[in-house]
């Protein structure tokens, strides 16, 4: 498989990777533009652009954009995340032109038209309704803005209701023109897809924009802190992050198999000791995270309100033992789902033209498979039983919780029962 990178003159980049025996390729535009990307009084406006690239053009109106990527058998879709917005499409290899110039389309020439920014308002705001009503959805953007208080980082994607109702073409309108410059874009495509003829459509389509001012985000400054939603519901869902590595730390291959060996499958320590052992959870994981200059290893599990206290006690005890006795077992154990999930998971060319982007937004270029392979190869047990360790008495902690939570130990608590 060949990657290949070009960049146009204004900072457009165009990054390929051609997978030999597929009839269909993923194609897609990266933008450096996310949530944490937004003032306060846009809170929420990344996402609502999202939603009204599908809403019509200069030349395709809603139906046509579906029906022109569905008529050939293809997929489109978007999704906004805290540090990027994505568009991209799925179809097969002689219609990776007409996927380009529908992307390229909603992209520069949305018509933002009042009645469909209505329309659109309606079905953000029930998307924001479903959150609400989703708690081990919701508890993660709570500890979100505990974690990163009256920061960009900390706010949720979606936006507060109050901000969505108030946003108008001038605001969809001055977002781009903000933010969305070749400069701050990526074109990702993977599979059946020729480098050079995308990048002679990349020069047609997108060559003639004019770079915009590079944003900065706001630097993360992890703070931490409690946050308690008291709601009549069957469960409390109990949600606690510690800051960990950002993406470019080396540490974070090592947070990686901590969070896998800790809380990441059946064989984990939290699922084997809280679940299989005691019975005090159906659902309990953990994960690392990261984002450009910070990180976060998290800690989820849903249990009765008589038992939250017993739960939260013993990952905490866990957390503890693991900086002592993880074993070599457990940290090849870890190491192997890591490289196994990662492989699998590239088999797929939506997996890879999203890989792309990322490592060229990351990195400015791809590192080779085998680079990661070895890096994750590189992490030992002591690697692991140290940032365990580091977890349990330095790190920054934040806490959200909601349902009857009434018999929940504070963080203040959990803090004293690590420090022990």
């Amino acid at each position: 498989m060949t990657v290949e990178i070009h960049t146009l003159s204004n900072g457009f980049r165009i990054v390929t990777e051609q997978m030999p025996g597929l009839q269909s390729a993923s194609i897609g535009v990266w933008v450096n533009a996310g949530g944490r990307h937004e003032r306060i009084e846009q809170n929420g406006i990344a996402h609502f652009l999202e939603h009204m690239a599908f809403k019509g053009t200069e030349r395709r109106t809603p139906l046509q954009i579906a029906e022109e990527i569905e008529d050939v058998g293809g997929y489109i879709n978007a999704y906004t995340s805290r540090e990027m917005t994505a568009y991209y499409a799925r179809v097969l290899a002689n219609d990776v032109p007409l996927a380009l110039d529908v992307i390229a389309d909603i992209l520069l020439n949305p018509v933002f038209d009042e009645a469909e920014i209505e329309v659109e308002r309606g079905v953000i705001l029930q998307e924001i309704g479903q959150a609400l009503d989703t708690p081990d959805d919701i508890v993660f953007d709570w500890l979100q803005e505990v974690a990163y208080p009256e920061q960009p980082l900390g706010r949720t994607i979606l936006g507060p209701s109050e901000r969505v109702r108030s946003f108008g073409r001038a605001d969809l309108s001055g977002f781009v023109a903000e933010h969305y410059g070749p400069n701050q874009m990526i074109l990702a495509a993977a599979g059946a897809v020729d480098h050079a003829s995308l990048v002679a459509e990349a020069e047609k389509l997108f060559g003639h924009l004019e770079a915009v001012a590079e944003f900065t985000p706001q630097a993360a400054a992890f703070t931490g802190g409690e946050r308690r939603e008291v709601k009549d519901l069957e469960q409390v869902h109990f949600a606690l992050a510690l800051e960990g590595p950002d993406y470019r730390d080396p540490a974070i291959y090592t947070a990686q198999i901590f969070a896998t060996a800790f809380g990441g499958g059946m064989s984990s320590r939290l699922f084997q000791e809280v679940r299989e052992k005691r019975g005090l959870c159906y659902t309990i994981f953990a994960q690392a995270g990261a984002y450009a200059d910070t990180g976060l290893t998290t800690i989820y599990a849903g249990t009765s309100a008589d038992q939250i206290g017993e739960l939260a006690h013993i990952t905490m005890d866990e957390l503890k033992r693991a900086a002592d006795d993880m074993s070599p077992e457990e940290v090849g154990r870890a190491r192997a789902q890591m490289k196994a999930g990662m492989l699998m998971g590239l088999e797929s060319p939506s997996a890879r033209a999203e890989r792309l982007a990322r490592m060229v937004s990351i990195w400015g270029r791809v590192p080779e498979l085998e680079e990661i392979v070895a890096r994750v190869d590189a992490v030992t047990t002591g690697d692991v039983k140290d940032y365990a360790a580091h977890l349990a008495r330095n790190a920054g902690s934040a806490l959200a919780l909601y349902g009857p939570v009434d018999q929940a130990p504070s963080l203040e608590a959990l803090r004293e029962r690590l420090a022990a």
